[in-house]
């Protein structure tokens, strides 16, 4: 687990690293063991006031792929700095007219063992078309309690954080000084 501490931290790195004209506003910079995704905003298109939604849908994902393709090469020298330094995969995507559109990102495996009723859930997932395979609908789960149990998350985080900050604090901190012999003094 990350501490508030280290993600100010690396949020900080990559505000300091980053070109200067490469985001309008650097959004969000989130970790964990496999992957830092940066996300920064980007200025929107200006279509014409009579643009129809679709016109207006178009621009953006033009412009988006324009970004993309032209800050190719300044992204990958940060990614190879960072990667290096941190020893994690970055993912970049960007945030425009309010829609947030990632570039790339880790997908990784998780080895789990489930009963038949777990199973029998995900099957279910699958039979219904909301999932093409079980991999597909664990993921659409974890998605499903991620959205509806954000407060909940972020309070586990934060006593996780407590505990950490605990055991760093144990007799496996670092040296110390022994404490004084009885009747010493």
């Amino acid at each position: 687990m990350i501490t508030n501490e280290q993600r100010e931290r690396l949020r900080g790195w990559f505000a300091g690293r980053l070109p200067d004209d490469l985001f309008e506003e650097l959004a969000e910079v989130t970790v964990d063991r496999e992957e830092i995704t940066v996300i920064g905003r980007i200025p929107g298109p200006r279509p014409a006031d009579d643009a129809s939604p679709a016109e207006r849908e178009a621009a953006v994902e033009g412009r988006v792929q324009e970004f993309r393709e032209r800050t190719r090469e300044a992204r990958m020298s940060v990614a190879r700095d960072a990667e290096h330094r941190f020893g994690r995969k970055v993912s970049w995507g960007v945030e425009c007219d309010g829609r947030r559109a990632l570039f790339t990102h880790v997908a990784a495996p998780v080895m789990t063992r489930l009963r038949q009723p777990e199973r029998q859930v995900l099957d279910t997932l699958i039979a219904g078309g909301v999932a093409r395979s079980r991999s597909d609908a664990l993921a659409w789960c974890v998605r499903l309690v991620q959205r509806h149990a954000d407060d909940w998350l972020a309070e586990l985080r934060e006593s996780l954080e407590h505990v950490q900050r605990v055991r760093a604090q144990g007799p496996d901190a670092g040296p110390e000084q022994e404490p004084p012999a009885a009747g010493a003094g």
